[in-house]
């Protein structure tokens, strides 16, 4: 099930994962977990908002792992978050979801290294849990907003006038329905 929440959408961080700029009519912020396939039904979902309101859309991904749920979940945000050091979050974050029933070490040193990343770098960093702060951030930033679940949702609208929000608001009813 996806949740979404009414709660006002919290500040954007500078370390937050953003796509598209957060001036645009429509943020939209995601808690989500690499493994949990709710999470990975959104992803497509999100994939055809972005295609569809291009410039208009702004997606912002924050981690939310499970690990009582889902044993690899944190290992692959630490993953993703390795990547982002690399300058390849978008691209690792794509290929978690694409491959989310292949989340196993071998697995996250094989993307990376699809990615060309450095592997030897990845590793170090992976053994010293040197994003498990960054990581640990969004999950309480998560709670303080009272994230349970993956995915949770939170959406900001910025419009002015009225005659432009319905028809962003059917856009995105059309988009998501079908």
């Amino acid at each position: 099930m996806i949740q979404i929440n009414p709660t006002e959408i919290s500040p954007l961080r500078q370390n937050d994962h953003i796509l598209g700029k957060s001036t645009t009519a429509l943020v939209l912020m995601e808690y989500g977990d690499y493994q949990c396939c709710q999470s990975g039904q959104a992803y497509s979902t999100i994939k055809k908002l972005q295609q569809k309101l291009g410039d208009r859309f702004c997606f912002v991904f924050r981690h939310f792992p499970q690990p009582e749920i889902h044993a690899q979940s944190f290992k692959a945000a630490e993953t993703a978050e390795a990547a982002c050091a690399q300058g390849k979050f978008w691209e690792m974050h794509s290929l978690l979801f694409d491959n989310q029933q292949a989340l196993e070490d071998g697995d996250l040193i094989e993307y990376a290294n699809k990615l060309q990343l450095d592997v030897p770098r990845i590793l170090r960093e992976l053994s010293d849990r040197l994003y498990h702060s960054r990581i640990q951030e969004d999950i309480d930033t998560g709670i303080e907003q009272g994230v349970k679940q993956t995915p949770t949702f939170f959406i900001g609208i910025r419009q002015e006038g009225t005659q432009k929000l319905e028809v962003l608001l059917m856009q995105i009813l059309e988009t998501i329905s079908s």
